[in-house]
């Protein structure tokens, strides 16, 4: 199955195009800070050596601000093509975000499918260091806290979770209030 190359927040593949964007941002801040220390040495003005060292002092933060996401979200890539594949008729029947690293206080929660149903959000946690009842508990209390359903079941056996999304009828059988779509947007802005 042929991909392009750039990806979206909830589309397959989103985590390994944002691990490569995310790296090339650092790698170029770090050349920027270096090549601005490096120049530095190669001036006599004291102004200009001063100019240098205060850009590449101003450099460090949005290079560290790139940093952090990637090294919070390093070990979690994109799910096998396999997977994908077998998510990928659920569609058809509702809504479903890939590849997102929903994140609160206390946990990253990799999350490689999320299906986003009238009944429920249904998501399935690659992480077994997360603890589902408290990663449930913060999203239902952020989905209440956006006048949502607080119903979000996550599984971290990936038979479970495709015998609940067996079990699901279509979408377009419950009448649509608007909050799938909502509910779609709050899971993006929490991921990273």
């Amino acid at each position: 199955m042929k991909h392009s190359n750039k990806r979206a927040k909830g589309q397959y593949g989103y985590r390994n195009y944002h691990r490569k964007i995310q790296l090339f941002k650092v790698l170029f801040g770090a050349l920027m800070i270096i090549a601005q220390l490096l120049a530095r040495n190669l001036t006599d003005s004291v102004p200009a050596k001063n100019i240098l060292t205060v850009m590449a002092i101003l450099s460090v933060l949005p290079t560290a601000n790139a940093a952090s996401p990637l090294l919070a979200s390093w070990r979690f890539t994109t799910s096998s093509e396999e997977f994908y594949k077998r998510v990928l008729p659920y569609e058809s029947k509702f809504p479903v975000l890939y590849d997102l690293i929903l994140t609160s206080k206390e946990a990253i929660m990799p999350m490689d499918a999320i299906a986003v149903h009238p009944r429920g959000v249904y998501a399935y946690c690659i992480s077994q260091k997360v603890d589902a009842a408290k990663a449930e508990k913060f999203l239902n209390e952020m989905f209440a806290g956006h006048k949502l359903d607080p119903h979000v079941k996550i599984f971290k056996e990936e038979s479970l979770f495709f015998k609940r999304l067996d079990q699901l009828k279509p979408a377009s059988e419950y009448e649509d209030d608007g909050s799938t779509g909502y509910s779609l947007d709050l899971l993006k802005s929490l991921s990273m």
